[in-house]
């Protein structure tokens, strides 16, 4: 099993950045391939991007293209995501998630706050 824990959550402004990051522990994350998933208040949870096991491939939400890049660190067991040009829709409870097959492991989330 793999445990994630988030960070890097934050207030900023609209048009600003943040980066988070997700460190994992506890089995092998290069197995795994990572997720960003993000919850905003009175919605469903949403896929944000996701990066494959060795970071070849990524995938983005249609709303954030552009703007979030997904990037990971197997030396580091940490997977991060960009968050540049921030909108007030941003706003949310971010979470990464590792999966493979069926098995999936989430964080406890953070929370990203875009507003003047």
């Amino acid at each position: 099993q793999v445990q994630l824990v988030e960070s890097g959550g934050g207030l900023v402004q609209p048009g600003g950045s943040l980066r988070l990051s997700c460190a994992a522990s506890g089995s092998t994350f290069s197995m795994y391939a990572m997720s960003w998933y993000r919850q905003a208040p009175g919605k469903e949870r949403e896929l944000v991007a996701t990066i494959s096991n060795a970071g070849g491939s990524t995938n983005y939400a249609e709303s954030v293209k552009g703007r979030f890049t997904i990037s990971r660190d197997n030396a580091k067991n940490t997977v991060y995501l960009q968050m540049n040009s921030l909108k007030s829709e941003d706003t949310a409870v971010y979470y990464c998630s590792a999966h493979r097959g069926y098995y999936s492991s989430w964080g406890q989330g953070t929370q990203v706050t875009v507003s003047s």
